[in-house]
C-alpha cells in the first residue's frame, strides 16, 4: 500500500513573522501600518474603503406578494350594483366597468351586508362577513 501523497499536491506552509532573511519578517506580508496591518482586523463584504456600497448605491428590488387583493367595490356608491337581482362576476362586469383581470371582488358600504343572499358566486365577498 503506498502512502505517499500525489506530487505537487502539497505545498510547505509559509511561515511569516520568521525575520528578515526570509523575506517575510517585518510586517509578516500584511503591508504597511494600519487598520489592515492589525490583528483581528476583518473587513466587511461589499466594503470600499469609505465609498458608498455598491449595494446600497443600488435601489431595492425583491419581495412582491403573490397574494391578490380583491376588487373593492362601494355599493353606496356605485348604486347599479345594489340594484342587481343577481350578483355574479359577470353581473357586475356588465353594469360596472372593470378590468378582465379581476376575478376577485369585495363589496362594501352599510347596506353590502343586506346583499349577501343575492350573491350566487364565491368569488365575491362582503364585508365584514367570512
Amino acid at each position: 500500500m503506498n502512502l505517499t501523497k500525489a506530487a505537487g499536491s502539497t505545498r510547505k506552509i509559509k511561515r511569516v513573522g520568521r525575520g528578515q532573511g526570509s523575506g517575510m519578517g517585518k510586517t509578516s506580508t500584511r503591508g504597511g501600518k494600519g487598520q489592515t496591518a492589525r490583528k483581528g482586523y476583518n473587513e466587511k463584504r461589499g466594503f470600499e474603503g469609505g465609498q458608498q456600497p455598491l449595494q446600497r448605491r443600488l435601489p431595492k428590488v425583491g419581495f412582491t406578494s403573490r397574494v391578490k387583493k380583491p376588487y373593492v367595490i362601494n355599493v353606496e356608491r356605485i348604486t347599479a350594483v345594489k340594484n342587481l337581482s343577481e350578483i355574479t362576476l359577470d353581473s357586475i362586469k356588465s353594469v360596472h366597468k372593470i378590468s378582465k383581470s379581476v376575478d376577485k371582488i369585495k363589496l362594501i358600504g352599510k347596506s353590502a351586508k343586506d346583499l349577501k343572499a343575492k350573491i350566487k358566486d364565491e368569488n365575491i365577498s362582503v364585508s365584514g362577513l367570512k
